[in-house]
Parts: C-alpha cells; structure tokens; sequence
C-alpha cells in the first residue's frame, strides 16, 4: 500500500487548523483539494482519521494517533530544509505573524517594508487576532504580544516602541457642551466609547498618577469590537459621541490637528512595549531568524 506524502500532509494540516478551510488559509491550497486528499488517505487505511461537522473536523482516535506520530515527522522535515535554508546568502520562504490589530496599525508599519527590501525572497503573512493564541496551532512562526500575555515557554524579543501609553480624548465640542474630567472618576459621569474583545470582556479604563491607581467602568452609546473596530470608535469621538481610551499613538494624528482634544493627559497610564514571541525550538526557521535579527538591529 502507497501513501503518498502529500496526502498525509494534508491531513496534518486538517487536523491541526480543525477545519479545511482554516487548512486551506493557512497552506495555501484549496480546501476541496485537501478535503479530496484526506478522503483519499482516508480510503487507503481504510478507517476514519477525521469526524466532519458543519462547525468543526475532529480527529477520531485513529487520526490522533496518526497525527502524534506523523506530526512531528513533518516538523522535522520542515526543521531540515530550514538548515538547508540557512546556507543560502538570502533567506527563502514564507513568514507567518499573528499580531495584534494595535501591532499592525503602529509597530509594524516602521518595520516591514525596510525588512522586506533587505530579504526580496522571504513572503510575510501578516494575521490579526486580538487574543492569545497558540502560534503553532494557528500555522505561524511567532506571534506579537504585550509581556502580560506571554506565556513562560515562550522566547520574547522586544520589538517596537519600549514605552507606550493609553490615552483618553473627546472632541471639543463634547467637552464643551459636558465639561472637562479633572478625575478619572469624573468619567462615569459622560458618555464613553468603549472597546469589547473578542471573549467578550470589556476590560475598564485604568488611569495613573502620583502612584495612585484608578480603574473605572464609565458606559456610553458605542462598543466596538477591540482592534478591528478602533476606527470607529475614533470616528465616533471626533463626531461629539463621547470619550475614547486608546494607543495614543494612535489617537496622536487626532490630537495634533485638533479633531481631538486630550483628556485627563496627567493620568494617562504607561507600560512597556510589545515583544515577538516565538517557541522554543532547537531550529528556528531562517526567514523567523533573519527577521529576529533585523529587529535586533533595527532596534539597536
């Protein structure tokens, strides 16, 4: 009995996205293609590897035993050619981040393109999700997270600014018609846009000042969802709907033309900037290399 590789490929892929089409985004083929690669590997072993749903593909038993023992065979075929990769004068191949919407709007921006022009043959894929993820299972090499969402097995390079902060603005005319917060507390008083995850927590606003500690819940007529709608939130406070928290980096542009106007600034809290993550792996891929080490140096 022939098996060909690329069909147990296919079914690695399936079985660790837990769908085709998550498979088929993530490899690069289509989802038709690995469904009739998995049917045919399927038809060979003559036993199920994968349960169907319309929600979901699971791995039956045999197909998790399959996966354990095929699985990290492939890893170390891909870790094999990544040595291979290594001694080429430029990196080849592709490089997948999972970031943050905040990462991709204010940290990469400054990093890409310069790292793109020094290595033509690397592909980057860039995918945002606003909560932790495990990079391996979601197809990557590495992901961007701030520190308090890093996990202790990971390897974290920091990359971007070191020292950011939120920031709190309203337009004028809002303030004007409302008045001007002189204490976090004040907040709970106005209208704010606020921000959902994914999870659906709604974290509160923290502010700081002088040592002193303050987290408020205010409420307001917007919630958007955390990183992909942030524009509108931004849009919303510049139209007079209230109050916004974000990046002020990303709220800068707003401040300087005075579409916004800051609010509560001595309280606005600081902390430190992102980091690359990546696992902790004896190979690292050589496009991951190479685009730790230019951030080494581009941070330098």
């Amino acid at each position: 009995m022939k098996i060909e590789t690329s069909d147990l490929e296919a079914f690695v892929a399936v079985a660790r996205a837990g769908g085709f089409r998550d498979a088929a985004r993530l490899s690069g083929a289509s989802a038709s293609s690995l469904s009739e690669a998995v049917r045919r590997l399927e038809t060979k072993l003559g036993v199920r590897l994968l349960n169907r749903t319309t929600r979901s593909v699971i791995a039956t038993e045999a197909g998790r035993g399959l996966l354990e023992r095929v699985g990290p065979a492939f890893d170390e075929m891909e870790a094999a050619l990544d040595v291979v990769n290594g001694y080429r004068d430029r990196p080849v191949g592709s490089l997948r981040l999972n970031v943050p919407a905040s990462a991709a709007r204010l940290v990469l921006p400054h990093i890409v393109p310069e790292f793109l022009k020094a290595y033509p043959d690397v592909r980057l894929e860039v995918m945002t999700d606003e909560s932790f993820v495990d990079v391996l299972k979601a197809g990557c090499d590495a992901g961007i997270r701030y520190e308090e969402r890093l996990e202790q097995d990971m390897i974290a390079v920091p990359i971007g600014p070191r020292v950011q902060c939120f920031a709190a603005a309203a337009s004028p005319a809002y303030l004007d018609r409302h008045g001007r917060p002189e204490h976090p507390r004040d907040l709970l008083n106005h209208a704010c846009v606020r921000h959902r995850f994914s999870s659906g927590r709604m974290p509160p606003w923290e502010f700081e000042k002088d040592g002193e500690l303050v987290a408020v819940d205010p409420t307001g007529p917007l919630i958007v969802q955390a990183g992909g709608a942030s524009d509108l939130a931004i849009d919303a406070a510049v139209q007079g709907l209230g109050v916004v928290s974000l990046f002020e980096q990303w709220l800068r542009p707003y401040l300087e033309s005075g579409a916004l106007e800051p609010v509560l600034e001595p309280w606005w809290p600081r902390f430190s900037g992102p980091f690359l993550y990546y696992p902790g792996r004896r190979l690292v891929p050589a496009p991951l290399r190479a685009f730790i080490d230019f951030i080494k140096t581009f941070q330098a």
